[in-house]
């Protein structure tokens, strides 16, 4: 039994990654996939029963958590779930806004069934 799901494992293929540099020279890097799952709960998200702005707002960083593989910023390589979304969250806007319209790029080339806009 133990070897069965080894295997299975071992046959899923990884979600392709895309890097994505700023003009620092900072780097983002996005997966290029999400399951059928993760893509009905951002639907719930973008369209909830919170107010727009909120909505809005919960569906950009909604998109970081499931994208965001790795960000490297000034040499500091960040690959931590919590502290990617923490490190976002602190950033000044111009960074949120290049954060947001590069997922956004990205959603559109990669998953253009989704609305990240």
């Amino acid at each position: 039994m133990g070897r069965r799901s080894r295997r299975r494992g071992a046959e899923q293929p990884a979600a392709p990654e895309s890097p994505y540099e700023d003009a620092e020279g900072n780097v983002l890097m996005l997966r290029g996939a999400m399951t059928a799952a993760t893509r009905s709960e951002y639907a719930k998200v973008r369209g909830g029963g919170l107010n727009q702005e909120d909505a809005w707002q919960r569906s950009v960083e909604f998109l970081f958590e499931r994208l965001a593989v790795r960000w490297e910023i000034a040499g500091l390589p960040l690959t931590k779930q919590a502290m990617l979304l923490g490190r976002y969250r602190m950033a000044d806007s111009d960074t949120q806004r290049w954060v947001r319209e590069t997922i956004a790029r990205h959603v559109e080339r990669y998953l253009p069934e989704l609305s990240a806009r």
